[in-house]
């Protein structure tokens, strides 16, 4: 079991990261994914996600994909879009993979993920600031 802290991390080179090492079979435990980081223009990736959601010109939300509000399941979701879903093998890698909102479990962080660590360079976005804009309240 490998244990990855998401605090200050850029999520695609994250997740491209943890999605190689799920197909491997190895089984991952991601905390703090609330802390994760888009790189982009805010209003920007705040709008692509109520589209998704299917809260702003895609029709009814009760006929949009499933894209949950609350941090760790979205960040889920967008790590299963990196796998191969139509297989057997991206099913059971999906299996293995934890997503934590903070640290409930005091887990202790086991695995470093080079090049995903945020500079502070461009502008950003957190998943939790995604999230309270498609209506999370926690």
């Amino acid at each position: 079991m490998q244990v990855v802290d998401g605090s200050n991390m850029i999520f695609g080179r994250l997740a491209s990261q943890i999605a190689k090492k799920l197909v491997r079979g190895e089984e991952i435990h991601l905390v703090n994914a609330e802390k994760l980081i888009v790189v982009g223009n805010p209003k920007e990736i705040g709008q692509r996600y109520l589209t998704k959601r299917g809260l702003k010109n895609k029709g009814t939300p009760e006929h949009s994909p499933v894209w949950s509000r609350v941090p760790h399941l979205l960040v889920k979701r967008m790590i299963r879009g990196m796998l191969p879903m139509k297989s057997s093998r991206g099913k059971a890698a999906l299996a293995k993979l934890k997503v934590y909102k903070g640290n409930p479990k005091n887990l202790q962080v086991s695995m470093k993920i080079e090049n995903a660590e945020y500079d502070g360079i461009s502008r950003h976005i957190t998943v939790y600031e995604i999230c309270k804009g498609i209506g999370y309240t926690g």
